[in-house]
């Protein structure tokens, strides 16, 4: 996200588009016309599957014990899609998802059949990665990313020995380079797993378009529709657009389309109460920005404006939120629902190896058991207990005595010690401030000379300690909610 360029421009909002909100952001009227009727059958090695559930984006219909199925498509549907039912595994094109079928306008009936392979152990137990804006510029970031991320994630996958395991990309694949889409395409052919995509706002065609829908065109002639759901074990993923286009240059905000909620809520009248739910999007639904920087109101291209419908929709399920765009990593949680801003593959903007927050450039390890999750954050090139950074005294502008930690991926749950020359010192203080590396590497005279625009990052998860006057040695021991222990040790004199 190009975000300081952003909240400029959208300060000017209600002058240069001259038109109030309400308009620009009104839904459809509630009718429906009638597009094709859209038969087929869900098949595997010849045998239908019965109760899969196949969508246009308006209507859902259940396959028959031969895994038919008929759908009275809408007339402004583009796609007909099956969401993935657990167990199976859906064709891929070198890696990218096609899950889908394109509906012909021109054909009033049309037959679209989906063939899935059956997996070949259980998925009740499986894992997937997520990246988070890879958002490659020019040829340089792509061969940075299809030469170290993309076999660093399939060192991962290599890892997880017979565990099913697919990608999700949480949108920002480019940075408006349509050209390096392919690009993109290979890394993830390189990861060796089935990727998930969905539209960030860097992906979009917001140059030339008029409209929110027109800026999806290119996203939709290479990986299909832009809300869609699928399954795995007993989890449920959803992708949602949530970058909507305002209809001049660059600008957009976070917001859900009435259009999708209804999709979403005949998509989940499918699955259990009770169950794990994925939601996976590009614009965080909310994030603790406002906070830490002492906004009155969030801003309209940060966070979901209409997060609140989206959440009522989600009330009786487990729900991770899986989100990107901002280019730090931050986990908050509340009641029902727990939401993942990552850090991202580019970290800022491929200028460097952190984004503004000082987390390391990177990506998202899930492992899921029934309806258990854990993750954890792999830096890429670094080990998997890579968790934190020490920083030494005079990190702290206020305390030139203090020394501080990073721990990118905290949260609530976590544990953060401390022990001066082995002898334990008891917790440490949670500090709301800058990396120092990333304050030192983007600010001033010496920022990167590719992309001024980078800044450093406020963060809360950050943790101070005082050490004495003839401390020599600091360690720091991170425990996450999963009782996983990560030490770093420095020498401060």
């Amino acid at each position: 996200m190009e975000r300081r360029s952003f909240l400029r421009n959208i300060g000017l909002f209600s002058a240069t588009v001259g038109l109030p909100v309400k308009s620009l952001l009104a839904e459809n009227d509630g009718t429906r016309s009638a597009g094709a009727v859209i038969t087929g059958r869900v098949e595997c090695a010849g045998k239908g599957i019965e109760k899969a559930v196949v969508s246009d984006g308006f209507s859902v219909a259940l396959t028959k014990a031969d895994g038919s199925y008929q759908l009275q498509s809408h007339d402004n549907a583009e796609f007909v899609f099956v969401s993935m039912p657990a167990g199976y595994d859906v064709e891929n094109d070198r890696g990218i998802a096609r899950f889908y079928h394109k509906i012909s306008k021109d054909k009033d009936k049309q037959e679209l059949n989906f063939r899935l392979t059956k997996l070949p152990v259980d998925d009740h137990k499986h894992a997937f990665i997520v990246w988070a804006d890879t958002q490659v510029w020019d040829k340089k970031d792509s061969v940075q990313l299809k030469t170290v991320s993309a076999p660093d994630t399939a060192e991962v996958v290599r890892s997880l020995g017979k565990l099913p395991v697919h990608g999700i990309s949480v949108g920002d694949m480019v940075w408006d380079k349509f050209e390096l889409f392919p690009d993109y395409m290979d890394a993830v052919e390189t990861t060796g797993i089935t990727f998930f995509q969905l539209i960030g706002n860097h992906d979009m065609d917001i140059k030339t378009a008029r409209t929110d829908d027109q800026s999806q065109e290119k996203f939709k002639s290479l990986f299909g529709p832009t809300y869609y759901s699928f399954n795995r074990g007993k989890v449920h993923y959803v992708v949602l657009d949530d970058v909507f286009f305002i209809g001049t240059a660059k600008r957009y905000i976070g917001y859900i389309t009435e259009e999708q909620l209804e999709w979403l809520e005949k998509d989940l009248s499918f699955v259990p109460h009770g169950s794990t739910v994925m939601v996976c999007l590009h614009i965080p639904t909310n994030t603790g920005d406002a906070k830490r920087r002492q906004l009155a109101e969030d801003e309209l291209g940060g966070v979901v404006s209409n997060r609140e419908h989206l959440y009522a929709l989600l009330k009786q399920y487990n729900v991770h939120i899986l989100s990107g765009h901002t280019h730090w990593n931050e986990n908050w949680e509340k009641d029902n629902i727990m939401e993942h801003n990552h850090g991202t593959v580019c970290g800022a903007w491929w200028t460097g190896p952190i984004c503004g927050d000082g987390t390391p450039n990177g990506y998202c390890v899930y492992e899921v058991n029934g309806n258990d999750v854990s993750w954890y954050y792999k830096a890429t090139g670094k080990q998997k207990d890579h968790q934190l950074r020490i920083h030494g005294k005079g990190a702290v502008p206020e305390n030139p005595k203090a020394i501080m930690a990073n721990v990118w991926n905290w949260d609530p749950k976590w544990k953060v010690e401390w022990m001066e020359d082995n002898m334990p010192k008891g917790v440490m203080q949670q500090y709301m401030g800058y990396d120092p590396v990333a304050y030192d590497f983007f600010i001033g005279p010496d920022k990167p000379a590719r992309h001024k625009f980078t800044e450093p990052n406020l963060t809360d998860h950050l943790f101070i300690a005082e050490p004495s006057a003839n401390a020599r040695l600091i360690t720091v021991k991170a425990t996450d909610r999963f009782g996983n222990v990560y030490t770093e040790t420095i020498q401060i004199a």
